[in-house]
């Protein structure tokens, strides 16, 4: 190489050195200033000025652990703990989450320990940073190695549901940074995206990091379709972009002479199987107009003044704003004929728009923590260290209720079967059949949401094997796989 040739090689890696100093100074900002947006008012001076100081020991800790570290596509290491760190400050996390999405990896990439973390940081940290480390074990194979990860990640999420989420910020930044990867590795990661992690994100109420991992994951596993997916709505955007100005404009005028606050968005549907069947039935297949009104009686006049506007197609309103939809998402949908477009509009409220955003996270979301414990415990309980066929638990729910009024919240296709071992273990092994809404129904019918529900009993247990084809919760299969080998111990024994 030529003396002038190393000079433009030197000066180029100078200046991306630059380049990459700019961005990660930009990247602490902005986590930095979110951090005190978010948690600056609730905290005392002292506190405030701890947290800023321990955040600036992590960052210096995670530069110099990953310093000389790159990833795949070349890029420092240190963007991605930066970027999961932004992620979770975004969504609401506080001062010891971001430290540990700092530190996530320099424990399992670096010569850091676990116990310097807890040293430096204190326990809490240090809990979060063990819950994002995988298990290494030269002993075991690739799959024992996952499913013991897995479950080193749920028995810290029993005691702390933060885990998860930073595993779910890590994971979504992996995806769209997965581009350096071997085929077979992102397929790989796809596939257990959809298979564990969607459904996590669902049942912590966080939609729409949900919808973003699925279509990141679907995107590698059928990209002819994705990329099809995105033409298409590209064109409709295009397309429709003119006619959607005008709407958004003949809306804001509308809310604005009756006083009420809004804000629109845009949303097109995310990439999955289901949206890419949709292609091709028009815009409000793809497409809806989200809008964020201040409160819930705000979400009715606003529903109002839209259909004063347009033409509401008959059958299309769907009211989940107090009774929140299968996948916890609270709104108000409808559709209009707005000139030549027929249009879907979601009327919610910006605290909603905020759940369904960051779930669990969000500032005022209830949380059923105990019911997510008892669903982690049992999914542990299972007979493979992680039960992840019957993750789906943690996907779509139905609401069914006791004779008393009594609520409970079971997976989609949950028989009532599952709602007796929900209700106590003594009841789903003496159950008989069930009286569903005041008629009498075999055990293993599917319940729908609204039912109300009761258990006949027998004295004599009557469990079967086929129980557990009838039954779907962790819970429920747990507890007949229990009482079956119970029975053929004491068979044994008699004989």
């Amino acid at each position: 190489m030529s003396q002038a040739q190393l000079f433009k090689f030197d000066s180029e890696a100078a200046m991306k050195k630059k380049q990459y100093q700019r961005e990660i100074h930009k990247l602490m900002n902005d986590i930095a200033e979110l951090l005190v947006t978010h948690h600056g008012g609730s905290l005392s001076e002292g506190d405030l000025d701890h947290g800023i100081k321990q955040l600036n020991g992590a960052f210096k800790l995670a530069q110099d652990a990953h310093a000389e570290q790159k990833r795949k596509s070349g890029e420092p290491y240190l963007f991605h703990p930066l970027r999961v760190a932004l992620l979770a400050a975004r969504h609401w996390m506080e001062f010891s989450s971001i430290i540990a999405a700092l530190l996530h990896d320099v424990v399992e990439d670096t010569p850091v320990t676990l116990d310097e973390v807890e040293a430096d940081f204190g326990a809490e940290v240090a809990l979060l940073v063990k819950g994002l480390t995988k298990v290494e074990d030269a002993a075991l194979s690739r799959e024992i190695l996952k499913a013991e990860t897995y479950r080193n990640q749920i028995l810290v999420a029993i005691k702390d549901i933060r885990v998860l989420c930073l595993k779910l910020w890590d994971r979504l930044d992996n995806l769209r940074t997965i581009g350096a990867l071997k085929p077979e590795k992102q397929v790989l990661i796809a596939e257990e995206t959809r298979t564990v992690y969607i459904p996590l994100a669902r049942h912590l109420g966080m939609g729409q990091v949900a919808d973003e991992l699925e279509a990141l994951s679907l995107a590698i596993l059928y990209p002819r379709r994705a990329s099809r997916y995105r033409r298409v709505v590209k064109e409709l955007g295009e397309r429709s972009d003119s006619a959607r100005r005008q709407i958004r404009n003949d809306i804001t005028t509308e809310f604005n002479r009756h006083h009420l606050n809004v804000a629109l968005k845009d949303n097109w549907r995310s990439f999955s199987l289901e949206g890419a069947m949709r292609v091709g039935r028009g815009i409000s297949a793809l497409y809806s107009l989200d809008v964020l009104v201040d409160s819930t009686m705000d979400a009715y006049v606003a529903l109002g003044l839209l259909h004063r506007l347009y033409q509401p197609i008959t059958g299309k309103l769907r009211d989940h704003l107090n009774a929140p939809s299968q996948h916890g998402y609270q709104a108000i949908k409808t559709t209009v004929q707005a000139g030549e477009y027929r249009l879907r509009i979601q009327i919610t409220t910006r605290k909603f728009e905020r759940f369904n955003e960051s779930g669990v996270l969000a500032p005022g979301f209830e949380f059923r923590r105990e019911n997510f414990a008892g669903l982690m415990r049992s999914l542990l309980d299972g007979e493979s260290i992680f039960d992840i066929d019957h993750l789906r638990l943690a996907s779509a729910t139905i609401q069914v209720y006791t004779p008393n009024g009594e609520s409970r919240m079971l997976p989609e296709g949950s028989s009532a079967l599952d709602f007796a071992f929900e209700i106590h273990e003594k009841l789903g092994i003496h159950a008989f059949r069930a009286r569903i809404n005041g008629q009498t129904r075999v055990l293993k019918t599917r319940l729908m949401d609204g039912d109300q529900v009761q258990i006949e009993t027998v004295d004599v247990p009557g469990v079967l094997p086929k129980w557990l084809d009838w039954a779907v919760t962790p819970r429920a299969r747990n507890s007949i796989r229990r009482y079956l080998r119970t029975i053929v111990r004491d068979n044994k024994h008699n004989d």
